[in-house]
């Protein structure tokens, strides 16, 4: 049994209690692109899911973004990447908290998101999908099924993603809204009964399906429209608000490898479709983020 911890008292009490305060109170800087250079090592977080960046069973990174990122970071003269898996809900609070320097997880560039951190310019851009059991029982094809149709239908989510917004816009009841700490849970979701479906973006959905025989990614899937428009993300690098010089350099870095065929490749080869890779030079961050920056 762990021992109780008396609480001090007096000046010690006092002394605890404002540095306590000075800690949540003062804000964490990131360390500058020339600190980082100098010791020679970037700290750089995914969120374990295919194709966007994920660790393998000998914790090597793969995914689209940390191979580009592999790229960028020897340009930028940083001689080691040190990888970190964290859940996808936990990115942002990550940078926040100086925990890393980087994440490369194609996270999807958001107005709400640009308040917290740095977005790089786009290096992808993908659209939804939906993952179903094999033959598709529920005959469901769209998010919007879980809105329209009387069944008691349930959708499974991963937390923290866009998903978990369209669903809401879109007036699906909460209560028929499954939300999982990873996609991996996703097919045993579906093959419990616990949801008919798991939403995702399209690459998610699909490299799910290769997972196991029981599930399949909906062919006749239809794009869901919010508010007018087709819905569709634009993904980037992401860092702290005040890492502005390694954001810059990593742009500059980036604006260069897009005009190579390797990075073409690469994302070709991580399942993204040839509309994915032109529409990654559709719109700039500025716009992406609402004219925040």
């Amino acid at each position: 049994m762990a021992r109780s911890i008396p609480y001090p008292t007096g000046r010690l009490a006092l002394a605890g209690l404002l540095l306590g305060l000075a800690t949540l109170t003062t804000p964490l800087h990131a360390a500058p692109l020339e600190e980082i250079q100098e010791r020679g090592v970037i700290r750089i977080a995914v969120a374990n899911e295919r194709p966007y960046g994920y660790l393998n069973a000998e914790g090597k990174a793969l995914g689209v973004g940390p191979e580009v990122a592999h790229h960028l970071i020897d340009e930028l003269g940083i001689e080691r990447i040190e990888w970190l898996a964290t859940d996808f809900d936990d990115l942002i609070p990550g940078l926040e908290e100086g925990r890393f320097d980087m994440a490369a997880a194609e996270m999807a560039i958001r107005p709400g998101r640009c308040e917290r951190v740095l977005f790089s310019e786009p290096n992808t851009s993908y659209g939804e999908g939906l993952l179903v059991l094999a033959s598709n029982p529920h005959q469901l094809d769209a998010y919007e099924d879980f809105a329209e149709r009387t069944d008691s239908l349930k959708v499974a989510v991963q937390a923290g993603t866009v998903q978990e917004e369209i669903f809401d816009r879109l007036g699906v009841d909460p209560s028929r809204i499954l939300t999982l700490e990873g996609p991996q849970e996703a097919i045993d979701a579906l093959v419990r009964g616990q949801a008919d479906a798991f939403a995702a973006t399209g690459l998610t959905v699909s490299s799910l399906e290769e997972m196991s025989p029981e599930v399949q990614a909906e062919f006749n899937f239809k794009d869901p429209i919010v508010d007018g428009r087709e819905v569709r993300y634009w993904g980037g690098f992401t860092f702290p608000l005040d890492a502005d010089d390694l954001r810059a350099a990593v742009n500059d870095a980036l604006k260069d490898y897009k005009r190579t065929d390797d990075w073409e490749q690469t994302l070709t080869r991580y399942g993204f479709l040839k509309k994915d890779i032109l529409y990654s030079f559709r719109f700039d961050t500025r716009r992406l983020c609402g004219d925040q920056e």
